[in-house]
């Protein structure tokens, strides 16, 4: 099997900071796209960012120039750099990756349990 564990949430401050991280493990081969999403109370799931195995980027607009993702394949493991945060980022956020396992022919999605970022003063 295949574990998506999150790790780095909580309270901040408005204007403040936070790092998500999110390390895949199990029977892994390879990780393909690795990616952030986040739910807010009383709205859809969405896309924050995601990044390729090639380490090529896509932002929500309202994330873009404050977020950043980044990876380290050789730990399976996604990153999410959270700067200027604001009140509307405050959401459940979880870790997305497309894994390819040990005996596998297809890759598969695989989400993390979910973590709490609240921002509020």
């Amino acid at each position: 099997q295949v574990q998506l564990v999150e790790s780095g949430g909580g309270l901040v401050q408005p204007g403040g900071s936070l790092r998500l991280t999110c390390a895949a493990s199990g029977s892994i081969r390879s990780v393909n796209a690795m990616g952030w999403y986040r739910q807010a109370p009383g709205k859809q799931r969405e896309l924050v960012a995601v990044i390729t195995s090639g380490r090529s980027t896509n932002y929500a607009n309202s994330v873009k120039g404050r977020f950043t993702i980044s990876r380290d394949n050789a730990k399976n493991t996604v990153y999410l750099q959270m700067n200027g945060l604001e009140p509307e980022d405050t959401a459940v956020y979880y870790c997305n990756a497309d894994v390819l396992r040990t005996y596998g022919f297809v890759s598969v999605s695989y989400w993390g349990q979910g973590i709490q970022v609240t921002v509020s003063s």
